[in-house]
């Protein structure tokens, strides 16, 4: 409905109650359109829509890649999405990833933990909540400032410049989009992954994200010591995922299956099998065995059989399995394609370096049999991209028989090598990553995990030095406040965003003229008013 309607039809509402007459219309629709989404159910299934129609278009042209940055606050979701509206005018294609690696060093109760699924499972659906608690915040903000901005051209007569912010207001876009939510390797067996899965969607998650690593042994994608499941067990979860979007009603939910089966070079058990060839024996393939004898079988060896011969898995003292070296690229590729022929939608296969042929040989292997398969790809911080693309330009011109004879390939990440012809053509690289790993490897969505943890560390330890130091409260001032009014980034009036101004909306409807408004004349915000 447009905004005149919305009126129109409070009006009708109100006035079928005799008893409501200190009830205004105008005021009802305004709380109404702020007030968009009533439930979190509603946000999964109004944002998996704006995904299915962004995969869609990112089939037909893969320059309609999509992005996202990982937040551990409400806040930090905000401020992303509000800025983004200012400096791009909307929010399409841009969405929000909740990094379980930050739910696990940031929000858990326990303290700063590793990226090992020990923090509290609630925790994640509680941020999901929080985030979209920020974002409408953001929606109702914005929106005040449109309503305020309406009763003053009224109050001056101006009927086209109030024309205009009613325009505005009929065609505001929301800041609530996408998230794409880290359920790790779903906290336990396939009933603790639905049980999970649903209260994250019911917070409001149309995506999820699961790892085929073993819940109970489950480390960062970029560490050492992964382990990971046959593929049956995998599946049992997925296949959880899914019945929990559709009990709930987002039929059209994502699921997004990461594989780490790249740097993990252990499997906790072995795979049934009924038949040779089949998905269990296929995993049981990349098993690092040796032949034996009846004669050679010792007290507690486990033993398989293929094409007639005894062979005895590798077991470490661990009680863990082995698969043989230089496997990795062959397992990732048939994860990949037996999750999408499963029921998973999107791919993330997680690699130690951004290397785009790396990825891309991987993906021309899965289209082979799923044609449309599509990637979410972790840009990472865990990766040194200044010296990993500087190295691949060091490399390129090797090949091509270009003169590297002024650089040091193991050095090249020192201060003395910028603004180099190769360090400026590394990055070039990095910085058509995204658009060319999309064209090339098949990536529709690219994601930075952990940038807001990094960027919240970096500007305090410049605000410290600052403040701490010489510049003293120049050091506030000149590099937070008066950047903050220079470049308009909107919390400089943090009363104003923290919902002051919103508070006192309401105030006036509920009191009217007996209002006591925090809004007045001796306000400071009203210093930033230039």
């Amino acid at each position: 409905m447009t905004y005149q309607q919305q009126i129109g039809g409070a009006h009708q509402l109100i006035g079928g109650q005799p008893t409501w007459g200190g009830i205004d219309a105008e005021a009802v629709a305004r709380m109404q359109l702020q007030n968009r989404f009533r439930t979190g159910l509603d946000i999964a299934r109004y944002t998996a829509a704006i995904m299915r129609r962004d995969m869609a278009a990112y089939d037909a042209d893969p320059a309609a890649y999509t992005q996202s940055l990982g937040c551990w606050h409400g806040f930090i979701g905000q401020q992303k999405m509000i800025a983004i509206k200012k400096h791009f005018g909307t929010t399409q294609g841009r969405y929000l990833y909740l990094s379980g690696w930050m739910v696990a060093a940031l929000r858990s109760q326990f303290g700063p933990l590793p990226d090992q699924s020990m923090h509290e499972k609630t925790s994640v659906p509680a941020l999901i909540e929080e985030l979209y608690t920020f974002l409408r915040q953001a929606d109702a903000r914005e929106l005040g400032l449109l309503f305020r901005d309406l009763d003053r051209a009224r109050e001056a007569g101006n009927e086209v410049e109030a024309q205009r912010i009613s325009h505005a207001i009929d065609t505001h876009q929301t800041h609530v989009v996408p998230i794409i939510a880290d359920i790790d390797a779903g906290f336990g067996n396939a009933e603790a992954t639905y049980l999970l899965a649903r209260k994250m969607i019911e917070a409001g998650a149309c995506a999820l994200q699961i790892e085929n690593q073993v819940s109970d042994e489950k480390q960062c994608g970029h560490q050492d010591g992964k382990v990971t499941v046959p593929h049956e067990d995998f599946l049992a979860k997925v296949r959880a995922c899914r019945y929990a979007f559709l009990e709930l009603g987002v039929e059209d939910g994502i699921i997004v299956t990461r594989t780490d089966s790249l740097g993990a070079g252990l499997t906790k058990q072995i795979a049934y099998s009924r038949e040779p060839g089949d998905l269990g024996d296929q995993y049981n393939a990349f098993l690092d065995c040796e032949p034996v004898e009846a004669t050679d079988i010792g007290s507690g060896d486990v033993l398989i059989a293929r094409e007639g011969r005894l062979l005895r898995p590798k077991r470490l003292p661990s009680n863990l399995f082995q698969f043989r070296e230089g496997t990795g690229a062959d397992r990732c590729v048939l994860d990949c394609i037996t999750s999408l022929q499963n029921g998973a939608d999107l791919l993330w296969i997680e690699t130690e370096k951004p290397h785009i042929e790396q990825i891309a040989s991987m993906v021309d292997r899965i289209r082979a049999v799923v044609p449309n398969a599509k990637l979410v790809y972790n840009n990472s911080p865990s990766f040194n991209w200044t010296l990993n693309f500087r190295q691949q330009v060091y490399d390129a011109w090797t090949e091509a028989g270009q003169d590297v004879s002024g650089y040091d390939r193991a050095r090249l990440m020192s201060a003395d090598y910028d603004g180099t012809p190769l360090a400026d053509e590394a990055d070039e690289r990095i910085r058509t990553f995204q658009k060319d790993a999309s064209a090339r490897a098949g990536i529709f969505h690219h994601l930075i995990t952990l940038p807001t943890y990094h960027t919240a560390a970096l500007s305090t330890d410049t605000l410290a030095r600052d403040y701490f130091g010489e510049a003293g409260m120049l050091g506030y001032v000149k590099e937070v406040q008066r950047r903050e009014i220079r470049e308009g980034i909107a919390c400089v009036k943090h009363q104003n965003m923290s919902g002051s101004d919103i508070g006192d909306d309401h105030k006036d409807y509920f009191a009217g003229e007996a209002a006591l408004k925090a809004g007045g004349a001796h306000n400071t915000m009203n210093q930033f008013a230039a």
